[in-house]
This record gives C-alpha cells, structure tokens and sequence, in this order.
C-alpha cells in the first residue's frame, strides 16, 4: 500500500495569473507544499497534475526526489471542470491500486507544514475512519437569514475561552483511499474523520488580498520558527562523507584515496565566521585528506574517527568547553551513524539523498540538493 499526494495546479488563474508558481515568500506557490510532503516520511510519492509547461518547468527545476508531473487532460483543465475530475482522470490513467491512500492537497494552502501531512495521515491509518479532511476551529457567532442565531445563545452571549465554536473545512487537505474514490466519484465519502490545524491556516488563496495576508501568516507562524531557532545557533556542525562530499571513494594510480568537495560549501562556512558562529567538523573516517580541508576552512573544531553514538558524545564534549547548550547546535548529516547527534541538536539537516531513517527524523530540514553538491551552504544559507 502506497500513500500518493495528489496536487492539482492549473497555469490559468483569472484572479491571480500564475499564481501556483508565483513567488510567496521567496518561493514558488506550490513550492511549499511539495517541500512539506517530501520531508513527510509517510507520503511514498507526490503527483503534480498541471496543463501548464511554465508550471512543469518550474517544478522539474528543483530536483524533488519524490515529485513527477502528470500532464492533466485540456478538458479537466479548463474552468468548469472539477477537482475530482482531474482526481479520477489521474487515478485511471495510472491505474492505481484500490488499497492505495490517495491524498489531494491545496496548493492554495501554503501554510501546511509536514508535521500536519504526517499526523493527519497517522490518525487515518488508525482505521476508524474512510475519509478524512482538514478544519479549523472558528470562533465566530453565525446568524441565519431570518434572524436566529445558528450556533449560540445570544441572550447567553459566551466569552470566546468558553465557546466552543465551529469547524470550518479550511480546504488544505483531503484524504480517501482509490477504492472509495472511483466509488464514490468523491474525495470524501462513508465516515469521514476531521484532523484539525492551527487556526492561522483558515484562509485559502484565492484573491489578491488573500496572498497578502497569508504571507504575513507565514512571515509569523512558520519562517519566525526557523528565524527564532537560527538567533540561538552558537555551533555549526557537519558531517563529511555524503555531506560535504558525493559519498564517492576516489583513488589515484598510486592508490591515493582522494574526496570531491564542493567550493560552495566553503564559502559557506566563510559566512558562518563572518556572522559569529563557531564551527565543527565531526566524521568517522580519519584521514589528512578531511584535515587539510578542514584546516583551509578554518573550522574550529575537527573530531575524527568517531562513529555511531560517538558523534553525540563528541558534540557535547564541544558544547561543555564552550559553556553551551545542544539545542544551540546546527547539524547537517546524511546517514544512520549522523541519527543520535541530529535528533539531539536545535536545528536538523540532511541533503537530498540522506538515508530514509534520516529523513524521517521529526523536524529535520531536508535540502535541495544533494551530498557533495552544495547542500552544506544551502543549509548555512537558510540559517543566516
């Protein structure tokens, strides 16, 4: 059984031309998304079914491990057509599995995090429910067209801590199975479940105004997360192998081992020394080949040789000299022996191509691109 998330994004947008790949917050609009579903460990494979070659190009250029393009018919992309058109379009075309979990997500709601894909799959995968969407808690008071209240007691005018309030579908997220789907011809169908978001993610994108306030949203309730943890960053700390480098094993004629570094990743750490930030290097190889490099970008400290638990217990050894803590601590790494000290660390990375235990570390920063490739300074970038 697989689990596919399944975004529709259309290049004619009368509201807000091109919106899905419109710059939101120094990315593409369905940028967003699909990074949040990369780094969700329990979606196997994410669809983007698209009309437009600006959109295909768009996407195809930020080298997704899990992401492939659909190109979706004329006819369910025009404006009449429905969202569970292109739904079952996609669905018969690729003729999924019945036992498939099929999730369709909202471009038009960036503020999804993959913590929210990852606990509202979580709780559908406990069986009670066959279909699944998201809501917000609404506080407001409704009223009906003849002047009665809908859902309190106006004479009994509660005080929002004690009003309960409404849920209110904010349209993020919707999950089924394909068997129900091509059933019922419906992303929802038999007893539906709610898994609830933070109330922030109420307002889809639709209008003009509506961008410009969920870009405040997410100025202050996602980016100020990674702004806040970046201020307390005292140690940067990364791995070698598959790291800073491709993983590769070179050897010369004469039986020399050689490693490909990137100069990118250099110059990042140029940057963390600019901006105060001490650095560290802690590998399991021991060789000059890491300690020349190391040595070049004036790392301030090199730990060698330590393999599995040691890579933690050398991180605290760093942090007890300089007087700080591990949640003061940024660490890149890409295997099973980077698992204790990246679980322990304030701010968590991997490249692109890091093991899937790694990956599916909780709150990890999953790179664009990959070991040896510059997903070092991509990191340090997102830092500072």
């Amino acid at each position: 059984m697989k689990t596919i998330a399944f975004i529709p994004v259309r290049g004619g947008s009368k509201s807000i031309p091109f919106k899905n790949i419109k710059s939101f917050c120094g990315k593409p609009l369905v940028c967003w998304n699909i990074e949040a579903l990369e780094n969700c460990p329990l979606v196997d494979e994410i669809v983007i079914a698209t009309d437009s070659y600006e959109i295909e190009n768009v996407i195809l250029s930020q080298s997704y491990k899990k992401t492939t393009i659909y190109r979706r018919s004329a006819e369910n992309a025009c404006d009449t057509a429905s969202t569970e058109s292109v739904m079952l379009e996609y669905i018969n075309y690729a003729h999924l599995n019945e036992t498939n979990v099929f999730m369709l997500v909202q471009a038009t709601s960036p503020l999804t995090e993959s913590k929210h894909f990852t606990e509202a799959l979580t709780l559908y995968s406990q069986k009670e429910y066959d279909s699944l969407l998201t809501c917000v808690r609404n506080f407001r008071f409704f009223w009906n067209e003849d002047g009665t209240s809908l859902n309190y007691d106006y004479c009994n005018r509660p005080r929002r801590q004690d009003f309960a309030g409404m849920l209110m579908e904010n349209g993020a997220f919707y999950i089924n199975t394909v068997k129900n789907i091509l059933e019922n011809k419906n992303r929802l169908s038999g007893h539906i479940g709610i898994y609830e978001m933070p109330e922030y993610t109420a307002t889809e994108i639709d209008e003009p105004d509506d961008w410009i306030v969920l870009e405040n949203l997410m100025r202050k309730h996602i980016l100020s997360k990674v702004e806040k943890l970046s201020k307390k960053i005292k140690l940067f700390i990364s791995d070698v192998d598959g790291t800073l480098t491709d993983s590769g094993m070179y050897y010369s004629e004469l039986g020399d081992e050689l490693k490909k570094f990137n100069t990118r990743d250099g110059m990042g750490f140029q940057l963390l020394h600019e901006s105060g930030i001490k650095t560290g290097i802690i590998t399991s190889e021991n060789t000059h080949i890491v300690a020349n490099r190391a040595k070049k970008l004036k790392i301030d400290f090199l730990i060698q040789g330590k393999r599995d638990g040691g890579k933690l217990e050398a991180a605290k050894d760093i942090c007890d000299k300089e007087g700080i803590l591990l949640n003061e601590v940024a660490y890149i790494g890409d295997d099973r022996n980077c698992y204790e000290l990246l679980s322990a660390v304030g701010i968590r990375a991997c490249p692109a191509d890091a093991c899937e235990m790694v990956k599916g570390i909780d709150g990890i920063y999953q790179m664009k691109k990959k070991g040896g490739e510059g997903c070092v300074r991509e990191f340090i970038e997102l830092l500072i």
